[in-house]
């Protein structure tokens, strides 16, 4: 069982950039964030290969999100910038063996506690 924990959320203004990690415990082969707003299904933000050589975002976060890893420290990263209000949520580490990068939530075997992002206008 893979332990997987975020940190680096916050409150930030419209506009502003924030930088999201995900500590694991193990190697995990596919690595993802999901979001998920008050009274909304959680929904696939971006993810990364093992390697790091493919990732998938996203539509609403192309162009203003950035995925990353770092084996060694066994962390994940995710760099937002441009935010707005509709990007509150709750930002979920997600993590799996599948080789294929997974969108849905459900293809993904571990699961952090979420980390709070919140944007004001």
């Amino acid at each position: 069982q893979v332990q997987l924990v975020e940190s680096g959320g916050g409150l930030v203004q419209a506009g502003g950039s924030l930088r999201l990690s995900c500590a694991a415990s193990g190697r995990t082969v596919t690595m993802a964030w999901f979001r998920q707003a008050p009274g909304k299904e959680r929904e696939f933000v971006a993810a990364i290969s093992s390697g790091g050589g493919a990732t998938n975002f996203a539509d609403y976060v192309k162009g203003r999100a950035t995925i990353s890893r770092d084996n060694a420290k066994n962390t994940m990263y995710l760099e937002m910038n441009s935010l707005k209000p509709e990007d509150t949520a709750v930002y979920y580490c997600a993590g799996t063996g599948r080789i294929v990068i997974p969108t849905t939530a459900a293809r993904y075997d571990y699961w952090g506690q979420g980390t709070q992002v919140t944007v004001s206008s």
